[in-house]
């Protein structure tokens, strides 16, 4: 049987992981009822609208989004949960002719109502970020040019769901590790780093720049061309369980940038003044990503036509096609009309986009990650996005909106 440090047999561990969550969440020995949920975001509030209403649909490239669609319907009519939502558009896909680019905007207004999105709160307007696949440089071995390791996830994180304790705090997970017989908080990135944790041949990769690897964590997922030629794509395995915190922040509340140098390009700049201060600044943000290697697609798939990086809903994802969002309020793999504008510009930003992603810092109904794609120059506009933006859930026709 398997065991874990200090020779503890796995189902011993749960038995104490339970028991130490039941004490944390209870917070009071004794106590027989189940806590009541933490507060989530504001939650959403769905509008019934005319495609008429969302500005620019009649100018928007609305076949481009196609793909990005198509593969979404393979994944969320094999989802049990999904399947009575998403069978009737995703079959009536079958017999749209993908060339006539009318015909998909037709199918999209046959088969979908659009539903202004809106907080409790009443605001119609959120922020919208941007991601990318960056590409890195690298090695499978350690050297003086290849310093920087990516971990596979380590084999003492421990991940609870607490559903598992209590039904309604469905999708809460507990992050931690086993220090004795006691359930403490996973190690936070500068202890990771100091070699505190068990990662011991968990490296995948090594590559070039901590401050690459550091914003590979940030955006999930990229692409490392090794020395001996190849190309490997790697995406998020799980995390630390430690919270999120932007150096960018850390650095403005410093002094040291400003909120309109406080994109990437910016941190990359300071790194580079001040190397011997940079090692500090990343590990202000204790929060920590592991990553897997993700298997090319098959030939001649939906999927190798797209070729991008896995999201949350497991298929790839279209550039300029998807976006990250809050899955407590935009339903996973759902398409959505984004209004916004491009990266420091007041150009329109108005599409038809698919939402396939979530992320750690993706909170909020209306609040949304833009994909740019692969390589430096999506990095740029990735880096750049930081604007307002409004959101239109289209839903199957018949079936109830979420939250209904």
């Amino acid at each position: 049987m398997r065991t874990f440090p200090g020779g503890v047999d796995r189902h011993l561990s749960l038995r104490i992981v339970r028991a130490a969550l039941v004490a944390t969440v209870l917070g009071l020995a004794g106590c027989v009822t189940p806590p009541t949920p933490p507060p989530g975001p504001a939650h959403a509030v769905f509008t019934p609208t005319t495609f008429d209403a969302l500005p620019g649909w009649r100018d928007d490239r609305v076949a481009d989004a196609w793909p990005a669609f198509r593969v979404g319907c393979k994944a969320l009519v094999a989802r049990p949960r999904a399947q009575a939502t998403w069978q009737a558009p995703c079959s009536a896909a079958d017999a749209v002719d993908v060339a006539d680019a009318q015909a998909v905007r037709r199918f999209f207004e046959a088969n979908f109502t659009p539903y202004r999105v809106s907080a409790s709160d009443g605001a119609e307007q959120g922020l919208v970020t941007g991601y990318y696949e960056p590409l890195l440089h690298g090695s499978r071995t350690k050297s003086a040019q290849y310093p920087q390791p990516l971990y596979a996830t380590p084999d003492d994180l421990l991940v609870v769901d607490l559903a598992d304790l209590y039904p309604e705090l469905k999708g809460k997970r507990v992050r931690g590790r086993l220090d004795g017989r006691r359930v403490v908080p996973y190690w936070p990135r500068a202890e990771i780093d100091a070699g505190k944790a068990n990662t011991e041949d968990k490296a995948l990769v090594y590559v070039s720049d901590p401050v690459d690897a550091f914003f590979l964590q940030i955006q999930g997922s990229g692409r490392v061309a090794l020395d001996d030629g190849s190309v490997i794509r790697v995406g998020y395995a799980d995390q630390n369980g430690q919270p999120f915190r932007s150096v960018a922040r850390v650095l403005i509340d410093r002094g040291e940038l400003t909120l309109e140098h406080a994109s990437m390009q910016g941190i990359r700049e300071w790194g580079r003044a001040h190397p011997d201060a940079l090692p500090a600044l990343l590990d202000e943000d204790p929060s920590y990503v592991f990553f897997r290697e993700v298997p090319p697609p098959a030939p001649g798939s939906l999927e190798a036509a797209i070729d991008g990086p896995i999201g949350s809903l497991g298929v790839p994802l279209l550039a300029g096609r998807a976006i990250a969002v809050d899955p407590r309020a935009i339903p996973l793999g759902a398409p959505v009309f984004l209004a916004t504008t491009r990266p420091l510009s007041d150009a329109p930003l108005a599409r038809l986009v698919l939402a396939q992603d979530t992320g750690g810092a993706i909170r909020g109904p209306i609040r949304a990650d833009f994909f740019f794609g692969f390589g430096d120059e999506a990095g740029q506009d990735a880096g750049r996005m930081r604007a307002q933006g409004r959101m239109w859930l289209l839903w199957p026709n018949g079936a109830p909106p979420p939250g209904a």
